[in-house]
């Protein structure tokens, strides 16, 4: 059984949260009314997992993280709001050390929990489930040592084409903090374009875009309309939508569309790699699988490694959630498997046509 610490200023949403997780049998349970009394549980009855609101009186939620993250490190699942500020405070959550976060719809309690329960319960019992690999708020095998950003790639001469070839990175539950382990390390004056499709509500794409393009050495931007495709660029797919691209005109093109009901997960990693198998040329495409729960993208880079492309699943050992890079690898559509510090130094390498895994 899982020792879950729920921290909330709401008595009600307290008791909302207690009942639905008591409901599953699986987890022992605590609550804490503010930051201080979930350091002082952090420390005392030391907790498997805890769910922790930002919004909070006599301490916040971000200054119990990171008292939490010094003395006794725990996977955290932060509860945030739907607003642009509550997306900017979930982010500086992530960086303190925070696994994963869930949005918390505004109105009534018991309706709001009603729409995000199965991404609650699915990402705590993910959390629970991966104390073994954390520590201090980062991945065992991704600290200190992991590589600086690549220095630029010179380029001999510009093709016609607007870029060289496409990376499309697929990812979910814990896939912010690993995008900033991988995205930085992708060099300027590179001449590929990066495509990524990171489940994620809307409002919280545009923040995570912006806080991207202050650590990347390529120019990063959301794809909340239709922009052409660049080289040295990535396209971080709009919050709610899919991303897709396709050929208008002279010029190649990324663009939201509305979500496609019959899909589980948004923006759809499935649904970007057919685009791309639509309109482009699988031969000059590199595929990257990391952590999330599910499926989604697995089936679509299968097909793409077929058609002569090349894949990445994020291993065991680094993801957050072995869902879909393992769907993925049972599929043999995984052309190499690796921890994901090491997967843009192979993505570069294979760029410049060298073979390092």
């Amino acid at each position: 059984m899982f020792k879950l610490l729920i921290v909330d200023d709401s008595a009600l949403m307290r008791r909302h949260l207690t009942e639905l997780f008591q409901s599953l049998g699986t987890f022992a349970i605590e609550t804490a009314r503010h930051g201080a009394e979930a350091v002082e549980f952090n420390r005392l009855w030391q907790p498997d997992v805890v769910l922790l609101d930002i919004n909070m009186p006599v301490m916040d939620g971000l200054t119990a993280l990171a008292r939490m993250m010094v003395e006794r490190p725990v996977p955290v699942v932060m509860l945030s709001s739907l607003t642009h500020r509550g997306a900017l405070a979930t982010f500086e959550a992530l960086n303190l050390g925070a696994l994963d976060y869930v949005p918390k719809p505004d109105g009534t309690i018991s309706l709001s929990l009603d729409r995000v329960q199965d991404e609650l319960v699915a990402k705590v019992r993910a959390a629970a489930r991966v104390r073994h690999k954390w520590r201090g708020g980062t991945h065992l095998t991704a600290g200190a040592d992991r590589p600086p950003p690549a220095a630029p790639t010179p380029q001999a001469s510009r093709p016609a084409e607007p870029f060289q070839g496409l990376v499309v990175i697929g990812v979910s539950t814990g896939g912010p903090r690993t995008l900033e382990m991988i995205l930085p390390q992708l060099p300027a004056a590179w001449g590929w374009a990066v495509l990524v499709a990171q489940h994620m509500p809307a409002q919280f794409s545009r923040p995570f875009a912006e806080r991207m393009g202050r650590q990347c050495a390529l120019k990063v931007i959301e794809v909340c309309e239709p922009v052409p495709l660049k080289r040295d660029t990535i396209y971080i797919g709009q919050g709610g939508k899919d991303l897709r691209i396709a050929r208008r005109g002279r010029d190649w093109v990324a663009f939201p569309k509305p979500p496609q009901e019959t899909l589980l997960w948004h923006p759809s990693v499935d649904d970007l790699v057919q685009s791309v198998l639509q309109h482009w040329d699988p031969t000059r495409t590199i595929g990257v699988l990391l952590t999330g729960m599910g499926y989604d993208g697995a089936e679509s880079l299968a097909q793409l490694k077929l058609r002569g492309g090349l894949t990445i699943a994020e291993s065991e050992e680094t993801a957050v959630v072995f869902g879909m890079p393992h769907s993925l690898i049972e599929r043999g559509g995984a052309t190499v498997v690796l921890p994901a510090h090491r997967i843009a130094p192979q993505i570069v390498a294979w760029t410049l046509k060298k073979v390092v895994q």
